[in-house]
Formats: structure tokens, sequence, C-alpha cells
């Protein structure tokens, strides 16, 4: 984590915030490497400025919902921070209730039906790992953000 706190570090210098200044959590989206890099890469290029996690995943987790302007790093699948994303909204809806509009916030679909296909596939995966069964009445938790610090490679 040495990597992560020199990111952060060199973050809160080049916004002039205090050394005090909390992140929430670090981590990479998915279960593979593959849609990890990607899925980061669709942030890194603007596409992507929304991520949907199931409500049960953070208390299995034990991690709180996040709030706006909380402060994310988020990294590729090797662990290497490489932005700080602000949540900036954040919707809590039954997964049968998640609209286009939301849903194309985040930059991986064409469609609610491919959305929805593609995410009961991820939430049914996952809910099997962690112990918490997939369902169409499932709280998702919707969290829209923006990219707020990246470096140059």
């Amino acid at each position: 984590m040495k990597s992560v706190e020199a990111f952060w570090n060199r973050y809160l210098k080049a916004r002039g915030l205090p050394e005090e200044t909390p992140y929430q959590d670090v981590f990479h989206f998915e279960l593979s490497e593959y849609w990890a890099n990607e899925l980061l890469r669709l942030v890194l290029i603007g596409q992507k400025k929304a991520t949907a996690s199931a409500l049960a995943e953070f208390s299995l987790e034990g991690r709180r919902v996040p709030v706006a302007g909380d402060l994310y790093i988020l990294t590729d699948w090797s662990e290497t921070p490489r932005c700080v994303v602000r949540v900036d909204r954040v919707t809590i809806l039954p997964f049968r209730e998640m609209t286009w509009d939301l849903c194309s916030k985040e930059g991986e679909d064409d469609s609610l039906a491919s959305w929805r296909a593609g995410h009961r596939k991820f939430f049914s995966a996952e809910g099997h790992a962690l112990g918490y069964q997939f369902s169409e009445d499932m709280p998702v938790v919707f969290e829209e953000f923006a990219v707020v610090y990246r470096e140059t490679e």
C-alpha cells in the first residue's frame, strides 16, 4: 500500500488539501483482470461516470454506503493507483427499478436490457462469492462520480 499512500499524498499536495483529508477506500472494478482494467480505462477516458453495487455487498464487507463527497482511489487489477474519484450523487433503487437514464452513465452498455443482463450475471456471481442472493427486488447502490485527479503516464 506504499504506492497508494504516495499517490494519495501527491493528490493532496496537487490540490492543496490538508494531510488529514481521508479517502474511503481503494479498489478496482469487477471480478476479473480484463474487466477491472477495461472499466478503469472507460473511467479514464471519461466514458464511465457511475457504478452500481449491491447494497448487501456493503454490509457483508463491513463498509458503509457511500455518500456524496466521498473520495476513492481507483486502481488497475494489479492494484496500481490510477485516479481519485469523488462521489457526486448516490441513488438506491431496487434492481427492477433501475432506469436507462441512470444506467447509461456507467458507460458500458447500449441499452437497459444489456445493462440488466450484464448486471444480473455480475450480481449473481458476486452474491455467490459474498453470500447474498440476487433478486430483481434487491437494492442497488448507484454512485455517480467524477475523476478529480489522475497522473499522466
